[in-house]
């Protein structure tokens, strides 16, 4: 599975080891209620462009991980 800046949180954390890279990253949602609630509409990019992080850097690592999906 190719994992893109449109690709849903719900999805990227399907790939077995995708929570360990976004907490490496800081990513917030991993551990907010209302997340849980939007995991299915919320967009790794989007997320990205919320919270100031690097897309780039972060669909890099995951993609690396996820050739394997």
């Amino acid at each position: 599975m190719k994992i893109t800046k449109d690709t849903t949180l719900a999805k990227v954390l399907e790939v077995k080891g995708a929570e360990k890279i976004l907490s490496k990253f800081q990513v917030p949602c991993l551990g907010c209620a209302m997340a849980q609630m939007e995991m299915d509409t919320l967009k790794l990019g989007d997320i990205c462009n919320m919270y100031g992080l690097d897309l780039d850097k972060l669909l890099k690592e995951l993609n690396t991980i996820s050739k394997n999906v």
